[in-house]
């Protein structure tokens, strides 16, 4: 198993709790956790037994040295992470959704220490390094931080790592050039970025939003997708980009806040042969996921998943098992309140082998 470095940006989490809303928290009480997509995705590996290096910029102060005591307690090597005199901490505010009303995220994230600072040493990070992953979300913040995220993914590839990115495109973001929108900013900043990627991970709105690649009337919102269509709108992405050996879509169907159907399709570009998981009978048969308890890091988990079982020695041997260990660490994600995906290499593998009852291990 390779060292895997993760970089982006990590924020304060604070969110109302028993499906209250903001306006009847406030003034009042707000729980607080750390979470950002590629802290994510150093926690989730790091607690599959990975070893993970996380790199960011925080201001030097004592919520900072919290922030980094919380991964070093998961795992997670923090020792690269630049405490900047630039900017601040990052936070955002969560109102969990519940049945037929949507969860929304508010973000005070302007001025970040991230979106501010410039100054990594990726050679230095890089050394004994097999992987690098980052997202769409890193280079949305500010100009700053899109070169460095450009410039990150360069010195891996220079450095013969294998590099992911999951496109994220997060539509309150990238507005950072007046005069562009959010959609063609991202367009223009991802295809500079998915040259030097191998592998890409999205959802069929983020290669809409970003690459402008539709297929037809996909409509997640209706608790029904076509699943058969993705294999065409991974072969026109990887048409785009011949450098992209594997493509991952995440196929999450909502039928409400609190009921989701889960599921993922791998697709290979050298064979243009796609992998659905989960399966029932040789057929696919998404997670009924009917008691959401927390959704948001559901992603992540996924890339977590999908990295770590790319670099195990017998998961790797097939993309089906590795597409299989992805999903079903995303589904338990679902399960577990905050950002961290708090689950282990056996109860994943335990899930993805049709251990679903949820009966109590004594």
């Amino acid at each position: 198993m390779g060292k895997v470095v993760t970089f982006g940006e990590i924020m304060m989490r604070f969110q109302t709790m028993s499906g209250r809303r903001i306006r009847q928290c406030l003034p009042g009480d707000l729980n607080l956790t750390f979470g950002g997509a590629e802290a994510n995705v150093a926690a989730s590996l790091a607690l599959m037994g990975g070893e993970a290096v996380y790199v960011t910029a925080l201001p030097d102060n004592p919520i900072a040295d919290a922030c980094l005591g919380a991964l070093r307690g998961l795992g997670v090597d923090v020792s690269n992470v630049v405490k900047s005199k630039k900017g601040r901490f990052g936070i955002y505010f969560v109102e969990a959704g519940a049945n037929q009303r949507p969860s929304n995220v508010i973000y005070d994230r302007d001025y970040s220490s991230i979106s501010m600072e410039s100054g990594y040493n990726w050679p230095d990070i890089f050394k004994g390094a097999s992987w690098f992953h980052t997202t769409g979300i890193s280079p949305s913040l500010s100009k700053i931080s899109a070169e460095a995220t450009l410039a990150a993914v360069k010195a891996a590839k220079a450095a013969g790592l294998t590099v992911s990115t999951d496109l994220n495109f997060r539509k309150k973001l990238w507005r950072w050039e007046d005069g562009t929108d959010p959609n063609s900013l991202a367009a223009k900043v991802m295809k500079q970025m998915l040259p030097f990627v191998d592998v890409m991970i999205a959802n069929e709105e983020d290669v809409g939003d970003v690459l402008g690649i539709h297929a037809g009337n996909l409509d997640t919102s209706s608790g029904s997708i076509d699943v058969q269509k993705y294999p065409g709108i991974a072969k026109q992405v990887a048409g785009l980009f011949p450098n992209l050996k594997k493509i991952a879509f995440t196929l999450r169907e909502s039928v409400s806040a609190t009921h989701n159907n889960w599921g993922a399709m791998l697709y290979d570009c050298a064979s243009g042969k796609s992998y659905f998981a989960p399966q029932s009978d040789g057929k696919y048969s998404p997670y009924q996921i009917t008691d959401i308890v927390d959704r948001i890091g559901g992603g992540d988990s996924f890339g977590a998943g999908l990295i770590y079982a790319s670099q195990d020695a017998e998961l790797s041997k097939n993309d089906a098992d590795v597409l299989g260990f992805a999903t079903a660490a995303s589904c338990l994600c679902h399960s577990v309140y905050g950002d961290f995906n708090y689950s282990t290499k056996a109860e994943i593998l335990a899930l993805m082998k049709g251990s679903t009852s949820g009966r109590i291990v004594r």
